[in-house]
């Protein structure tokens, strides 16, 4: 609550089906993902480097909050499954840094787009064209409302 300002049933209620929809959303996105063998914390590592580029073992726990030595644990397995490779920091070589090696790569594009397809199959047959419309403009309401409030 904002100093003195009530929150309105209206925007406990949007924000409460939001959190339910987003998380039944989410499980069902995670479950047809090809990360049977891969933890969660080591696809969250696999889908950061992807997203933000190479980066250094300390950075990555950083941005995982996680401590390094379970960051170290997650690099392990994820180099043992040729999934990340490390080499030396053009910047400082007595540092390493982290990347995807291209297997990582096409594992996360290739656990995406089934996702994606799944998603936009879903929404092609149980939503009309209005309402596809409807959702486009209620997320973009809604991410509006995050930035604004970070």
């Amino acid at each position: 609550m904002v100093a003195g300002m009530e929150i309105s049933a209206s925007a406990v209620r949007a924000a409460s089906e939001v959190r339910v929809v987003f998380g039944r959303v989410k499980r069902r996105l995670k479950a047809l993902a090809d990360t049977d063998d891969l933890t969660p914390s080591q696809s969250s590592v696999l889908s950061r480097l992807d997203k933000d580029g190479p980066a250094s073992a300390s950075e990555l726990a950083t941005a995982e909050r996680i401590r390094p030595q379970s960051m170290a644990a997650i690099l392990a397995a994820l180099r043992q499954a040729d999934l990340i490779q490390r080499h030396p920091d053009p910047q400082d070589g007595r540092r390493q840094v982290v990347s995807l090696t291209s297997a990582g790569r096409h594992r996360l594009q290739g656990d995406r787009k089934v996702r994606q397809e799944w998603l936009a199959q879903a929404l092609q047959d149980h939503c009309t064209e209005a309402e596809r419309q409807k959702i486009i403009t209620a997320l973009a309401l809604l991410d509006r409302a995050i930035e604004a409030a970070r």
